[in-house]
């Protein structure tokens, strides 16, 4: 039985946009009532027929939320109406929040000339009624209400802009929020082309040296198996992983992407698939960011794929820590057959110069003397 009573106090009121509102008019029915009974001098006393144009100038807030600036021009001309007949020069509180709320709907913004012109008007209609009560021109009660309207309307007009602000600024989170979702879809997609192709690459070979060795040499055969196996394995939970990542998106924490500590698999896994593969590092190894760790061992484990699918069975792989960038190299001979065409850009070679674009590094690469290079720079403020 408490929960119906707990809907009048001051939580009740935050859950209820209507019982906000009338508290709103019920304040202001009050505010008005109370100065019109204590105004001495007035040419008429507090009536009924006050009582209810105070009610019809205070209770329309009521339905501000529908339409603030139709409750402000009955407000308005109930408060005049009050003036007109002499009921005496108080603070017009019902007209005053009405402005305040129209100040402050989002729908002001679309019409403020419009807005403008009616606020104005109704002012000098409000000044008016009191020129008739008065029979002249009381100054000090006309600049008291310029100075209580204009502060409603500049405190509300500011409340509205600083929610149009918030509103711009979560929009703008939004907007940066799904960005990078989707450019870490596009990393997830470049991740699940370069290790499904390089693992095809290395089954690819491992079978056909399992089918040839079959009879002469099945030790052999079996290993070739044995290695089919392991980098099937190994892919499936990469891509596994990757699938699931897309899925349920990156709200979560990511388990951290493969990088260079994986190098000597990588290698190893190459030169299992028949790569011969002579490996250099120059400069003193450091500690790299994510985004510059996970980028090189892509781009060579691509550029490595490349080497097996398209070379002669070599590569050297180079890997130079200079002062500010880490820089790739990796050069194989062309086979005969590919020498004529390898220059054309597939999307292997189009997925390691965008890495290397979005670290605001570079991607180039040439073939000179038949031998295809692949040099890649990749600065470490950039990650």
């Amino acid at each position: 039985m408490t929960a119906p009573t707990a809907t009048v106090g001051p939580r009740g009121l935050s859950r209820s946009p209507l019982l906000r509102d009338l508290f709103v008019a019920l304040v202001a029915y009050g505010l008005t009532l109370a100065v019109l009974a204590g105004i001495h001098g007035a040419q008429r006393h507090l009536d009924p027929a006050g009582g209810i144009l105070a009610a019809v100038a205070c209770f329309p807030l009521l339905a501000r939320r529908r339409s603030p600036l139709g409750v402000f021009v009955l407000s308005t001309a109930a408060s005049a109406t009050l003036n007109a007949l002499g009921y005496g020069l108080g603070p017009p509180f019902g007209p005053t929040f009405a402005l305040f709320f129209v100040a402050t709907d989002e729908r002001t913004e679309a019409r403020i000339r419009q807005t403008a012109v009616v606020v104005l008007g109704l002012f000098a209609i409000h000044v008016g009624s009191t020129l008739i009560a008065h029979g002249g021109f009381p100054t000090s009660p006309i600049l008291f209400g310029i100075l209580v309207w204009g502060g409603a309307w500049v405190i509300g007009d500011q409340i509205r802009h600083r929610r149009h602000r918030r509103a711009s600024l979560t929009r703008e989170m939004e907007r940066e929020r799904r960005l990078a979702v989707a450019e870490e879809r596009t990393r997830i997609a470049r991740d699940l082309h370069d290790s499904a192709a390089h693992a095809i690459n290395v089954i690819l070979v491992q079978a056909g040296a399992a089918r040839l060795l079959q009879q002469e040499s099945p030790a052999e055969a079996r290993a070739a198996l044995t290695t089919i196996e392991d980098v099937a394995r190994d892919t499936i939970g990469e891509i596994d992983h990757l699938v699931r990542t897309l899925r349920e998106g990156i709200d979560g924490e990511p388990e951290p992407p493969t990088g260079l500590a994986a190098l000597d698999t990588l290698l190893e896994r190459s030169r299992t698939a028949g790569l011969s593969v002579n490996f250099e590092v120059e400069g003193t190894r450091r500690a790299l960011a994510p985004g510059v760790d996970q980028a090189a061992y892509r781009i060579l484990q691509e550029s490595l794929t490349n080497a097996a699918r398209h070379g002669d069975g070599t590569a050297e792989v180079r890997l130079r820590y200079t002062e500010h960038a880490l820089e790739l190299a990796v050069i194989n001979p062309l086979a005969a057959v590919e020498r004529d065409r390898h220059g054309e850009a597939g999307h292997g070679i189009l997925g390691m110069r965008e890495r290397a674009i979005l670290l605001t590094g570079s991607l180039e690469t040439s073939i000179v003397d038949g031998r295809f290079h692949v040099h890649a720079r990749l600065p470490y403020a950039h990650a």
